[in-house]
């Protein structure tokens, strides 16, 4: 099974959608993002939900499905683990949800938060700005902190995971009162036809 994910432009996905293609979106952001911003149509499954319930979510779908995130890194690493159970029909949506709506794409907008990746940003670089000023006015021994996040963020590009992102998307404000689960991802999802 090739694990490789096939990547759908924004342009692409949206002439699926507008000719009645047989094709069905799965965002795998969290529900907060879900619901600042998604793809009209689409539905959320957060990749931790995914990840827990990958074979049964498989067996539920028997088309073209087109993962989405806000960047295409959860949505790969949903293509892998739906690759795994081996499902091959999967594309990832390159540049995410934002690249839909700049195409043009009908999407849904709700309450504004910041996306993750510029959570990830500001935390990151307020935790190296406090250590290198720590380290200036209280203890040399605070720039660690700062040199901790540098290897944190090589580490999260070299290996295309972010374990910040994945701390940060279980604060407070990265939730709603509507979090997917298992039971309602399985009930929103079309019926297999097979």
């Amino acid at each position: 099974m090739n694990t490789n994910p096939q990547t759908t432009s924004p342009s692409e996905l949206k002439e699926w959608i507008t000719s009645g293609a047989d094709v069905v979106v799965l965002d795998v952001r969290s529900a907060a993002e879900f619901e600042t911003l998604h793809i009209r149509g689409s539905y959320n499954i957060p990749l931790p939900l995914l990840a827990e319930h990958t074979e049964e979510l498989a067996a539920r779908l028997d088309t073209k499905v087109v993962l989405v995130c806000q960047s295409g890194v959860r949505a790969t690493e949903a293509h892998a683990n739906l690759a795994s159970v081996g499902f091959g029909n999967a594309h990832v949506l390159a540049g995410g949800v934002p690249s839909y709506q700049l195409a043009g794409g009908e999407t849904v907008e709700g309450s504004k938060r910041w996306a993750l990746e510029r959570q990830v940003r500001m935390t990151a670089g307020t935790l190296v700005i406090a250590g290198l000023a720590g380290g200036k006015f209280l203890s040399p021994q605070l720039r660690t902190v700062a040199g901790l996040i540098g290897a944190g963020l090589t580490f999260s590009a070299a290996t295309n995971t972010c374990a910040m992102g994945k701390a940060l998307s279980k604060m407070p404000w990265n939730k709603t009162g509507n979090e997917p689960t298992r039971e309602s991802v399985i009930a929103q999802l079309p019926a297999s036809r097979s």
